[in-house]
């Protein structure tokens, strides 16, 4: 423990130094600014072609707002019942939608402002799934994932290119095999550290890879390194906003790790080592700590770990966490359309404040 400690603290040097080397590079790097900050967020989207076909619908609607600064998409760029890409597969899959990934690339470069995107299951964790016609290899698609959305790592997507610091230059150099997670980065706005994690659904990726594309061995390491990967890069991103005396941090990432449909299916038992861990640092840190997460498709809010005899409390048998809220944003196949509109003021108690705007998705319908 020491050890890990002990390399966390010197990765948030690392990450401190670069800040000041770059804050004046079009970064996000501003730790001292008490200026109101607003995001946009939303996840699950596009879920098909008519979504795809129609994206500039949500992204007017975010443009048009003169207050966000910044974007984040919590994952799922495709339906769960929708092909994969097939990517690296020579001849590609006859049932694969080999191109569905730079559309959607396309889209997210006309958001106006910077977007930050943190994988979800489906693109790459489920391509494995007869439901998305066994049309990837998870390892291989999520390898394609990072070449194209994370070409450029430490910078984030959308019109206005900004600097993050990124896991893939800014690892724990007790452990190298970190350099590979390009997704998982960070940023300060509005007193507030910003971290992402590659966490997906399906259980954290460890439902069983199927046909073809069964390997455990393989399955069982890529759960291991990222999962291990994304504790790391969470010490370093709450190591850093000690401090800089942050008045808060967001977590972004995709699964639902109390989603209600899961547990009654048992299929969220390989997120408790992630979710303790977590509460431990939520807890010694002390200020208000938000958790974005899409994957459930369906709004709310609450305090998950507040009450350990709660519903949701019981799930992962952590201590009491009474400084966690976790926003679900909605999915864009269901009604309302919306996104979420978040507000952090360093200068209010709550810190955090948010509002869902709905837009419309469905050029056909009487929303025009």
């Amino acid at each position: 423990m020491k050890a890990t400690l002990l390399s966390a603290a010197l990765l948030a040097a690392g990450i401190t130094a670069a800040a000041s080397a770059t804050a004046d590079n079009g970064s996000f790097f501003d730790s001292v600014s008490m200026k109101p900050t607003t995001v946009a967020v939303f996840g699950d989207w596009p879920y098909d072609q008519l979504l795809l076909d129609n994206a500039s619908l949500l992204i007017n609607s975010v443009n048009k707002d003169p207050d966000v600064s910044m974007v984040i998409h919590v994952g799922d760029i495709h339906g769960g019942s929708s092909p994969c890409t097939s990517a690296g597969i020579l001849p590609p899959i006859a049932t694969s939608n080999p191109g569905w990934n730079q559309g959607i690339y396309h889209q997210f470069q006309q958001f106006k402002d910077a977007l930050v995107y943190t994988p979800g299951d489906n693109e790459w964790t489920d391509c494995h799934k007869s439901k998305e016609k066994s049309s990837g290899d998870p390892l291989k698609e999520l390898a394609s994932i990072r070449s194209l959305f994370f070409a450029k790592p430490g910078h984030t997507l959308g019109l206005n290119e900004r600097i993050v610091h990124t896991q893939a230059k800014e690892f724990d150099p007790a452990y190298p095999a970190d350099a590979q997670f390009v997704e998982n980065v960070m940023w300060n706005m509005g007193r507030v550290v910003f971290v992402t994690v590659n966490v997906p659904g399906s259980n954290n990726d460890t439902g069983p890879w199927s046909g073809t594309f069964a390997n455990p061995a393989a399955q069982d390491q890529e759960v291991a390194e990222r999962t291990a990967a994304d504790i790391r890069w969470l010490q370093a991103a709450f190591k850093k906003a000690k401090d800089e005396h942050a008045k808060g941090v967001v977590i972004a990432q995709q699964a639902d790790m109390w989603d209600p449909e899961a547990v009654a299916s048992n299929e969220l038992y390989n997120y408790t080592p992630y979710v303790k861990q977590l509460a431990n640092m939520i807890v010694d840190f002390g200020r208000p700590v938000l958790l974005l997460n899409g994957d459930s498709h369906v709004y709310g809010a609450d305090h998950p770990l507040a009450d350990p005899t709660s519903a949701t409390g019981v799930i992962h048998g952590t201590q009491a966490v009474p400084n966690l809220t976790r926003i679900t944003v909605q999915g864009s196949t269901n009604a309302p359309a919306e996104w979420l509109r978040l507000t952090i003021n360093p200068n209010t108690a709550g810190l955090f404040s948010w509002e869902n705007v709905p837009y419309c998705n469905d050029p056909t319908s009487s929303c025009q």
